[in-house]
């Protein structure tokens, strides 16, 4: 705002401008003033200096306002000449004066230097005496100099270097790329500092350490870092490409690239890898060989292409006409030479390598040429359609051999989309930048990298045929899904990869900005039809190769976008783009009964796809759109589900799809829709049996969901899952999880069952009870019994297949787990039957104290012992034999003396009330074993004893001692023993001394 800013002592001599700028006072900071000098010639600054110490790469705001004041208000500023011609028109007395005037005023600053001068012009021999004439700064520079705007080399690089050390945190990268965006724009106003600025900025990004690190470490730089080298690459292609380059210039310019590109730290230009494309000036190639040898490839940086661009001139008559005329047609009279430059509508055609084409449309469009890189546009455009319809010729002929074959080796090495050039990309932009409108709805020439969404207007084509109502919109438009419908091979590494996805990313959101009016759907149905006759020239065409890259995310663009307008043909190219021919074998493309067999790993091959997991989601996501819009289209529905169980070979997506279709047919507001929801089911029963024999995380949720969702379409359904159950789910999830749901209160409600669809199901749950049982009775018997509870015949069944079980795998664990079960639904000695096997499978060391089985042995001691006297007789050996633990078998023993056997109240057995006697069977038998226990345990236990564990093994004696005490003379037992030890290990005399203490 110049407004509030104070200026003076203004004065303009010569090619000087000089003033004083004050900066108004703030609430924070006090007025500031500045002294500003500013040298001007041929309507740029050439050079600028300002009191405020601005450290930047543009002016600051003080030489722009002074600047601004000049051209605002010339009035006020006196023209003066330059201070030579003053000097010249004075005399000698003159002269004296105002030397010695300027030296008084400014005595303390110049005079040292006015001694040195003087001294040196009155020394004949002196340099300054060899040179006729005087510098004068205020007189401008010579009509043969080079005359170029002030740009600050120092700050270029200081400001590169700290956004390059920030790694591309706090926002660098972003100011890395306004300051490519700068050098366009001065490219764009034909600025000689804009080849001046990108060197100073490549010089720093060569000097960049991290490259030295990341060659040494054989690690990769991150993406970021990548896209700002490739566009400092793509920078490099224009500026060689400057159409009105000087050759000196030029020549300068590929020296340096040349030394840049032979340094070893130099970026290659697809990352690590040194995959061979053909160079910039030679046409594509029409073959599908890779060269496995990578040392037999030329090494390709970041600067290759530029470099390559050498050999490419403007001085060709038929595109200096191109460029150069909106009227260029083909001559009435053409000689043999020139019927390959135009089409039969006579418009000319520029036959070359199509991303070299683009490049040179880069180049005209970025040094300020727009009209002549839109004519060159409509050129290629123009080549790239008959270059289009010679391919479907050349299909029809061999159409029937290649669909037969169901294969073809025809693809391009090289594709548009993810180029290092971005062909497609500077195709659309040019084009689009013609019919941008700005806010007031005027036609605008502005940089496409502005955040606000632009708004469009259809131009018609200058250099267009008479009769065409062509518009530079519709021809953007077309170029756009030409170069995303190319049939191409997948580039090799990571990086070439993840650029290909971005870079149709970008298209395709660009593509999104246009306003689908009747004129561009008509360009977008006309160019869809031709891409799905395109046979293997196509990405979209019937035939592919093999690693050809994807269609699903600009299929998706297309479906959306045509469905409106031409539902049919929308269909059919989303449909034909599902396929994913990389993991497809010939058994699987042609075989669609058996879709759970279908294998989801990658074969072996090179190059690696390193991107599939991405463009697999893609797939799912083209699947999932198509579902949602086909949502109520019965016939529709069912040839989309063929197709996603053709082609999608993870189950993880293929689960995705089936929750996706799950929710769009139940909405909350409306009415079910129920070919969509059998078609999730359908979904869901494939991701059943393609993850059933193998290890999936989600598969317990993936189980849960498909019962919900079998629910929702009813009882039917219900019923298949449960019948075939082997085929989908292990006997533990058929049992415990589907067979559970199926006959559960909240699924009888849900669906309002009758009397006789509840027996349906629940008879259909208890036989797969059944037969899950006898598959895995481990894991299955007890869910058996439970869903036989209420069928006293399955139920039987289900017990018998757990006692058969017993003798054979099943833990004590399990067996203890069934006879509680048993217990606790009425049938006791059943529950003892089971107790006893268990018991029988377990081994409880004299350490295990503290083992989980030992609430089960003391519940099944406490059943016995409810049970009667023979009961606890037939147990207590099977404890003796398989429980060591001392601290156990005691608490076993005082729990069988507190209460009387045989209080269960089995009918038809009486309790005598009698406590029984530790010196009687079979107590007795307990008892000795109690004992010998605490015997070996306390030898055990003093073997590796250590003087921090002394009061615990006193208090563990003290245990013992309770049950030597039980029989009459177990006194005298625990005395013998106390001897016994303190002669043994008479050694730990500590010890011996707390155990003397305590028991005597």
């Amino acid at each position: 705002n110049l407004s509030k800013h104070t200026f003076l002592n203004f004065v303009s001599l010569g090619f000087h401008l000089s003033g004083t700028v004050t900066e108004p006072a703030t609430a924070s900071e006090p007025a500031m003033t500045y002294k500003v000098a500013i040298s001007f010639d041929r309507c740029k600054i050439t050079s600028v200096t300002c009191g405020c110490g601005n450290k930047d790469i543009f002016y600051c705001a003080h030489v722009v306002a002074l600047s601004l004041h000049r051209i605002r208000k010339p009035d006020q500023v006196k023209l003066r000449l330059p201070i030579s011609e003053t000097l010249f028109q004075m005399n000698r007395d003159q002269l004296q004066k105002f030397i010695q005037y300027l030296i008084t005023a400014h005595h303390t600053e110049v005079l040292p230097t006015a001694q040195k001068l003087a001294d040196e012009i009155l020394s004949s021999n002196s340099e300054i005496n060899q040179v006729h004439g005087a510098p004068d700064p205020t007189a401008g520079a010579s009509i043969d100099d080079e005359n170029c705007w002030h740009l600050d080399e120092e700050q270029v690089k200081e400001q590169v270097k700290l956004f390059l050390s920030q790694g591309g945190y706090y926002g660098s990268g972003k100011q890395l790329n306004s300051m490519f965006a700068k050098v366009r724009e001065m490219l764009r106003m034909r600025d000689s500092n804009g080849a001046r600025m990108l060197t100073l900025i490549t010089e720093q990004f060569m000097a960049d350490p991290r490259l030295t690190l990341w060659r040494q470490q054989g690690t990769s730089m991150t993406d970021k870092c990548r896209q700002l080298w490739d566009e400092l690459g793509a920078l490099w292609v224009c500026i060689i490409l400057n159409p009105h380059c000087k050759l000196e210039e030029k020549s300068c310019w590929l020296l340096q690239l040349q030394k840049w590109s032979d340094l070893d730290v130099c970026p290659l230009e697809d990352g690590n890898y040194g995959h061979e494309l053909p160079n910039i000036t030679n046409a594509l190639p029409q073959s599908a060989s890779h060269n496995p040898d990578s040392l037999s490839r030329p090494k390709r940086t970041v600067f290759t292409r530029a470099i390559e661009g050498r050999e490419l001139h403007w001085q060709d008559s038929h595109l200096q006409r191109i460029i150069s005329s909106d009227v260029y047609t083909a001559p009435a009279c053409q000689r043999e030479s020139e019927r390959l430059l135009f089409n039969s509508q006579g418009q000319p055609l520029w036959l070359e390598h199509v991303p070299t084409a683009c490049a040179r449309v880069d180049a005209l469009r970025s040094h300020g040429y727009p009209k002549e890189a839109l004519r060159l546009t409509v050129a290629i455009i123009n080549t790239l359609r008959l270059q289009q319809q010679r391919q479907l010729e050349i299909y029809k002929h061999q159409k029937k051999e290649l669909l037969q074959r169901g294969t073809t080796t025809i693809t391009n090495l090289e594709g548009w989309v993810g180029h290092p050039l971005d062909p497609i990309g500077c195709l659309f932009l040019t084009l689009t930048e013609a019919c941008r409108l700005n806010d007031d709805g005027y036609l605008e020439v502005s940089d496409m990298s502005e955040s606000r969404t632009p708004v469009y207007q259809h131009v018609p084509v200058a250099a267009g045929c008479p009769n065409s109502s062509e518009s530079y919109l519709s021809l953007a438009l077309e170029v756009a899904l030409m170069g995303m419908g190319q049939q191409r091979v997948m580039p090799e590494g990571l990086y070439a990869q993840d650029k290909v996805c971005r870079n149709e990313e970008q298209l395709l959101s660009r593509l999104q900005e246009l306003q689908l009016d009747d004129e561009l759907v008509q360009t977008l149905r006309k160019q869809c039809i031709l891409l799905l006759e395109g046979g293997p020239f196509s990405g979209l065409g019937e035939v592919i190769h093999r690693e050809s890259v994807p269609m699903h995310t600009f299929a998706k663009y297309l479906f959306s976008a045509l469905l409106p307008h031409d539902p049919d043909l929308s269909y059919k190219l989303a449909l034909r783009a599902m396929r994913l021919p990389v993991l497809e074998n010939s058994a699987s493309a042609s075989d669609t009964s058996h879709p759970h067999h279908m294998v989801s790993v990658v074969p072996n091959r090179y190059p690696r796809w390193f991107t599939l997991g991405h463009l697999e989601s893609q797939q799912c996501e083209l699947a999932s759109t198509m579902l949602t819009a086909a949502k109520g289209d019965t016939l529709r529905l069912r040839t989309i589900l063929e197709a996603i169980q053709k082609h999608i070979h993870s189950s993880s997506l293929i689960f995705k799809l089936a929750q996706d279709a799950f929710k769009i047919a139940t909405p909350t507001d409306s009415s079910t829709d129920s070919t969509l929801l059998n078609v999730a089911l359908e979904l869901g029963l494939q991701v059943m049996r393609m993850t059933l024999s193998t290890l999936n995380w989600r598969r317990r949720e993936m189980v849960r969901w498909l019962v919900t969702c079998a629910t929702e379409v009813g009882v039917r359904a219900l019923v298949s899952i449960l019948q075939s159950w082997y085929t989908l789910f292990t006997p533990t999830e058929a049992t415990s999880i589907v067979a559970a749901t199926a006959v559960s209160h909240t699924t009888i409600l849900r669906l309002s069952l009758d009397y006789p669809q509840r027996e349906e199901l629940a008879s259909c749950a208890r036989t797969l009870a059944l037969q899950c049982a006898m598959k895995d009775p481990q894991s299955c018997a007890l869910s058996a019994l439970t869903l036989c509870e209420k069928d006293h015949i399955a139920f039987e069944a289900a017990y018998q297949i757990a006692i058969d079980a017993a003798a054979g795998g099943m833990t004590h664990s399990q067996l203890f787990t069934i006879a509680r079960y048993m217990e606790l639904r009425g049938y006791p000695l059943r529950a003892f039957k089971l107790a006893s096997l268990a018991m029988s499978h377990l081994n409880l060391a004299y350490n295990q104290d503290t083992h989980p089985a030992i609430n089960d042995v003391l519940w099944a001691c406490a059943l016995s012992h409810s049970l009667g006297k023979n009961e606890l007789a037939a147990l207590i050996p099977l404890v003796v034999k398989s429980v060591h633990c001392a601290t156990v078998l005691s608490d076993i023993l005082r729990r069988c003396t507190v209460t009387a056997p045989g209080l269960a109240g089995i009918p038809g057995r009486r309790s005598s009330g009698k406590l029984m006697s530790t010196d009687k069977a079979p107590l007795r038998q307990l008892l000795d074993a109690t004992i010998n226990a605490y015997i070996n345990t306390t030898h055990s236990r003093l073997t590796h004893i250590s003087p921090r564990h002394y009061g615990e093994f006193i208090e563990f004696l003290s245990k013992a001692r309770e049950t030597f005490l039980l029989p009459q003379d177990g006194h005298l037992q625990f005395a013998q023993f106390i001897d016994n030890l303190k002669q043994i290990y008479k050694g730990k005399k500590k010890l011996m001394l707390l155990v003397r203490e305590r028991f005597g």
